[in-house]
Parts: structure tokens; C-alpha cells; sequence
């Protein structure tokens, strides 16, 4: 016997549509390939089995339709399949971030232009932030294939071909060269860095995420993520901290040419470092915004070079 379990995820941004529980009957309806993967718990509630790849892109296809009115998402095999609400979360607290310099007022609209470093072949932050929000966004990644499936998102869902373009990063150890040009002006960058500093750190990591959602899982020698995941997408040289330390040493060449600089940030151990860092490269404000999504916390950094006037007189479309 099912129950219905109306209990919120208070931890959650306001705004995020998915701070409920899941209406799997809805979800269904625009999904029905999902239906077989519901079942019902030992507490009577539906769910899927997020240990399991599958079951998890079937949900978040159905979410994206659902909430979003994103058609025929799908990701390649094994390639990272981000948790919408938490997602979403980084969206809406970049919204409140901009209205910040806005006269309290969420800026929507195209000429809000993001910049999405890693984007992956899911394309997630510019479907979200141009469906909630118009955004126009510039989508990076270094993996060809990745870019392609991005294209494809893009092509069956016509709204977007306007809104998102792509670029494929040529050199790896760059995050902004080659992308920003001469004239461009970004309201925003973005970016969930790889997590890792090797291939075994990754691997150990995902043993340990399957044991804990599928404790039969634990005797596996090579379990399968359930967020997949290739390896730009999960771990670099020199890890999280490596990569946003380089982030923030280019983004230094481009001063002018954003209102915020910003980043996910999954480790707070390296949050001192970072400071640092921003603080070496003359930023005129460095901001923190904690979020969680149920046990996994995390965080965003953001920087900018500008003063306050400057960020004031950045032209932004008001709501």
C-alpha cells in the first residue's frame, strides 16, 4: 500500500519546485518509460532505486518535461546525469545574487548572459536557467562528444537554439582563454569543477555513494555511479582545488568582462585556500552562499572584480 508524503526538503532554496516530494503519478504521465522503475518502500512511500543509472535519468527525464517542458533529454552512457534539485538550487541562488545589484529585482530575460565552464552532455544549467528564468547561455566543455549530445537537447527543443550556444574548450588547461573574446560581456560564469585529483580517488568515492544508497552493492568491485560521470567530468590534476584555483587566476584577465564569477565548491577544507587566492588576485568582492540538497552540503564562491558602483551601473534586463 502506497502513502502519500507531502513532507518538505526545507533545505532546498525557496523557489525550487522540487522541495516536495516527488509526484510520480505526474511524472508518469509525461514519462511513462519511469513507471517501471517506481516502486514502493518498506515506509509505504514511492520511490525509485537511486543506485541505479538508469532510474535516475528515466526521473530527471520526466522532471525536465514536467517542469520544465524539455523534450526528449537523454545523456550517452557512463556521461555525469546531474540531480535537478540541486541543480536547480544553483540557479536560483544566482538569480538572488544578481538581484543584488539589480534594485532587489531578479534580472530575466536574454540579455542576461551566462557562461557554463564544463557543461557536460547534459546541458543542464542553461536548460534551467533559460526555462526558469530566460537566460541566454554560452555552454563550454572539452569532451567532442559531449558537446554533440548538448547540440542535440538544443535541436529538439526549438526555445533553446537562440538561447544556448556552445563552444568546445581546444586546450585543456585553460578554462577562459579561447572562450571569452575581446567583446564579450558575461553577466555570470559558472561551473561544478571535477570533485577528484585522480582516476582511484574517483572510483573509491563512488564505491563509497553506491554502498551508502544500496548497501548490497558494497561487495562490488566496480560499481557503477549512479550519476555516472567520465573522467573530465569527475576528477583533474590537481583536483577541486586545482581546477578553481586556475579558474580564478584566468578569471583575473578578464575582469571587466563579467559581473560574477562563480563556482561550486564541494570540499569547505579548501574554501581557506581559495580565499587566498581571490584575495591574491585583487577581487573587489568574494561572496559564500551555503546550500544542501538532503545529507550533501555544498557551497558556491563567488567574486568580482568591479566596485559596487561599477556592479550598480552593469546593465542588466529587470523582471
Amino acid at each position: 500500500m502506497k502513502t502519500t508524503d507531502n513532507s518538505e526538503k526545507n533545505n532546498l532554496h525557496p523557489r525550487n519546485l522540487h522541495r516536495s516530494r516527488y509526484d510520480f503519478e505526474l511524472l508518469i504521465a509525461n514519462c511513462p518509460e519511469l513507471k517501471a522503475q517506481v516502486a514502493v518502500n518498506i515506509h509505504g512511500i514511492e520511490t525509485i532505486d537511486f543506485s541505479n543509472p538508469l532510474s535516475v535519468k528515466l526521473l530527471n527525464k520526466a522532471l525536465l518535461k514536467t517542469y520544465y517542458d524539455i523534450q526528449n533529454w537523454d545523456i550517452p552512457k557512463n556521461y555525469l546525469c546531474p540531480p535537478i534539485p540541486g541543480r536547480t538550487d544553483y540557479i536560483h541562488y544566482l538569480a538572488d545574487l544578481l538581484a543584488e545589484t539589480n534594485n532587489g529585482n531578479i534580472p530575466k530575460g536574454p540579455s542576461v548572459l551566462g557562461l557554463d565552464i564544463g557543461t557536460g552532455s547534459n546541458c543542464i544549467y542553461p536548460v534551467l536557467g533559460n526555462a526558469i528564468y530566460d537566460w541566454s547561455f554560452v555552454g563550454t566543455d572539452i569532451d567532442e562528444k559531449a558537446i554533440a549530445n548538448c547540440s542535440k537537447i538544443i535541436e529538439a527543443n526549438p526555445k533553446l537554439i537562440e538561447a544556448i550556444s556552445l563552444q568546445q574548450q581546444t586546450e585543456s588547461r585553460f578554462i577562459f582563454k579561447n572562450i571569452i573574446t575581446p567583446e564579450d560581456r558575461f553577466t555570470f560564469t559558472m561551473c561544478n569543477p571535477p570533485f577528484h585529483s585522480s582516476a582511484e580517488d574517483a572510483n573509491q568515492s563512488t564505491a563509497r555513494k553506491v554502498s551508502n544508497l544500496n548497501p548490497k552493492e558494497k561487495k562490488k568491485t566496480n560499481p557503477v555511479l549512479n550519476f555516472g560521470g567520465q573522467n573530465a567530468e569527475l576528477w583533474c590534476d590537481g583536483g577541486e582545488i586545482g581546477f578553481v584555483t586556475q579558474m580564478i587566476y584566468e578569471s583575473a584577465r578578464y575582469a571587466m568582462q563579467c559581473l560574477w564569477f562563480t563556482t561550486l565548491v564541494s570540499k569547505r577544507d579548501n574554501l581557506s585556500s581559495i580565499y587566498k587566492t581571490l584575495n591574491k588576485v585583487n577581487a573587489a568582492t568574494i561572496k559564500t552562499i551555503d546550500m544542501s540538497q538532503g545529507q550533501k552540503t555544498s557551497r558556491i564562491v563567488a567574486w568580482s572584480f568591479l566596485s559596487e558602483t561599477q556592479q550598480k551601473a552593469w546593465k542588466l534586463e529587470n523582471a
